[in-house]
């Protein structure tokens, strides 16, 4: 398992000298250490998570953004039970993204399992960039995913303005 703070600290939720001083740095949030500390002890109990690998974690009121490698998501995706274990250790919802990705992989990634048509960025006078993503469908209430949220997550993380329209107009 890789974390960003060491493994020993992970499964003792106990942070040494080296990893406090990064917390204190600002090299890492406390997002980062709480999801380390989470997956270590959920580690013990499923297999499948020793090999995973975090690179980040982000909160935004209340939603936990996982950084993680492409293999671990789609470990996660193919099992609805080590989602919703992961899901019930957080105290709000998770959202898996790949880390290092493009805009366009990041936006996907918060509406999986709904395909989206098209991103669109367009760079509006002032150098501002606004974005664009047409969702596959007609909005429901019953849609599973708070565009709302998402909207805020893409705002706080990637700092792009993002308008999310659907396929079928309601």
């Amino acid at each position: 398992m890789k974390l960003p703070i060491c493994v020993f600290d992970a499964k003792n939720a106990v942070l040494c000298p080296q990893c406090e001083g990064k917390v204190d740095s600002g090299d890492l949030t406390r997002a980062d250490v709480d999801a380390s500390i989470i997956l270590a002890n959920t580690a013990k109990s499923n297999n499948d998570i020793e090999n995973f690998t975090l690179f980040s974690c982000k909160e935004f009121d209340g939603n936990f953004v996982l950084f993680l490698a492409k293999n671990d998501i789609m470990t996660i995706r193919q099992s609805r039970t080590l989602y919703r274990l992961l899901q019930d250790q957080f105290k709000g919802k998770i959202w898996l993204v790949e880390a290092d990705e493009t805009d366009k992989k990041f936006i996907e990634d918060l509406f999986f399992p709904t395909k989206i048509l098209s991103i669109n960025s367009v760079w509006a006078p002032g150098e501002i960039q606004k974005t664009k993503a047409v969702v596959s469908g007609k909005w429901t209430p019953r849609f599973p995913i708070d565009t709302e949220k998402v909207i805020k997550i893409v705002k706080s993380a990637r700092n792009l303005d993002i308008e999310i329209e659907f396929e079928d107009k309601r």
